[in-house]
């Protein structure tokens, strides 16, 4: 079967704004051979209901062992132990394996419950922006709050001892971004591998009493195996707060590049929930998807795919479909076209939806609410985009602002 030659994920103009791209994509069709900087070729999917039906798709599995030998050549760089032993989370899980795994996190992400936490997550906040300067000299929103506050709530929410919590180091994230066999960066990509394993390793022998002590006890019981056990560990301490700290850089941005959004929102602080979701769909930290594959060729879309290629649906991309979303490139707080698809669809939904969606309003109402006047400090062509596969971010956010009043006043 003759392919056609992938077009290229990568490079900056790319990471910086992605969009013209999708939007070209998209207006050809529903699904794209594409390449991605590690030499890995996949199957895009783009449009909204697209994209949606892909995710539902019960033929697409995601287990790494349906992958064939050319997706696994390019795309299964964590070297072993570690693969076997970090990679087997939920997001490289299949039904039922994948069912009864997430029951085990699903309580603690619960909305009820972590709605009773925000007011915790708010003093938080509050403390974050009292720490930062009081002058209008610049200062990095990702150092001063966006990479912290995220990890805080999460070490709240799962139980990490403040002992373990302190020592956690935000460099050990960077283990998802992948790093061939041949890139000059591997041996350092593999000490950090090492570290973060270690470091799994104590929070397994003292997990305290609340999520990590209960997936403890599920391993004691036979529900997890020891791998799956430290591969769910893994999960929580990377997919759990690094997404949030780039949505929330990626929104700030957003409202930045719109003022007259940004002092609406501050006059009507209960437009925030409706913001988030806008903010989300416009832009969101989710970029792509990870790998689904077919056990069998098969058509999707109309396209021939085959078995153990890798498939993956463009979130973004989905977001900004003008059949789905009206004047997609818009910011419009008044939205009224229904869901995103930021958090995914069907099975693998994202069990910390509740979490985040929290989070957001809380970093965003308390950035907007305590920093009158902030701004850019850089102009915005020299932002610097983080340039992960699957994410989007940005690395370093300078922003200028009058003197922070925080904690804000209560009303």
């Amino acid at each position: 079967m003759s392919l056609p030659d992938p077009i290229p994920l990568y490079g900056p103009e790319y990471k910086r704004d992605p969009y013209p791209l999708y939007a070209r994509l998209r207006a050809a069709g529903p699904i794209h051979r594409v390449l991605f900087p590690s030499g890995v070729t996949a199957w895009l999917v783009t449009g909204h209901a697209a994209a949606q039906r892909t995710l539902a798709d019960p033929r697409l599995g995601k287990n790494h062992s349906r992958g064939n030998d050319r997706w696994r050549e390019r795309a299964s760089i964590m070297p072993e132990p570690q693969h076997s032993q970090l990679q087997v989370h939920l997001l490289h899980q299949d039904p039922p394996k994948h069912t009864a795994m997430r029951r085990l996190v699903t309580d603690a992400f619960a909305p009820r419950r972590v709605e009773e936490l925000r007011p915790r997550f708010q003093e938080m906040a509050d403390a974050l922006v009292d720490a930062m300067p009081e002058d209008t000299d610049s200062a990095d929103l990702v150092a001063c709050f966006a990479a912290r506050f995220p990890f805080q709530v999460l070490a709240e929410v799962i139980g990490l001892s403040p002992r373990l919590a302190a020592r956690f180091r935000r460099e050990w994230g960077k283990v998802v971004a992948p790093v061939g066999p041949t890139d000059p960066g591997r041996p350092a990509y593999e000490a950090l591998l090492r570290e973060l394993q270690a470091y799994i390793a104590e929070v397994v022998a003292d997990p305290g009493d609340g999520l990590l002590g209960g997936l403890v006890a599920a391993r004691d019981a036979g529900e997890l195996t020891p791998e799956e056990l430290d591969s769910m560990i893994f999960q929580l301490l990377v997919a759990g707060q690094e997404p949030v700290t780039n949505q929330i850089t990626t929104a700030v941005v957003a409202l930045l590049r719109h003022p007259e959004v940004l002092d609406r929102l501050r006059a009507e602080p209960g437009l925030m929930p409706a913001a988030v979701e806008e903010l989300m769909r416009l832009d969101g930290a989710f970029e792509l998807t990870t790998w689904r594959f077919l056990a069998e060729d098969a058509d999707l879309h109309g396209t021939r795919v085959p078995a153990g290629d890798s498939v993956i649906v463009s979130l973004c991309a989905a977001n900004r479909d003008p059949e789905r979303f009206p004047d997609p490139d818009v910011l419009d707080l008044d939205r009224a076209q229904g869901p995103h698809l930021s958090f995914g669809h069907g099975v693998h939904f994202c069990p910390g939806a509740a979490l985040a969606r929290i989070e957001l309003q809380v970093a965003l109402g308390t950035l907007t609410g305590c920093l009158p006047g902030i701004r850019l400090a850089v102009p915005d062509e020299e932002l610097p985009w983080i340039p992960a596969v699957l994410g989007r971010g940005v690395g370093e956010l300078p922003v200028a602002f009058d003197r922070p009043v925080c904690p804000r006043p209560r009303g």
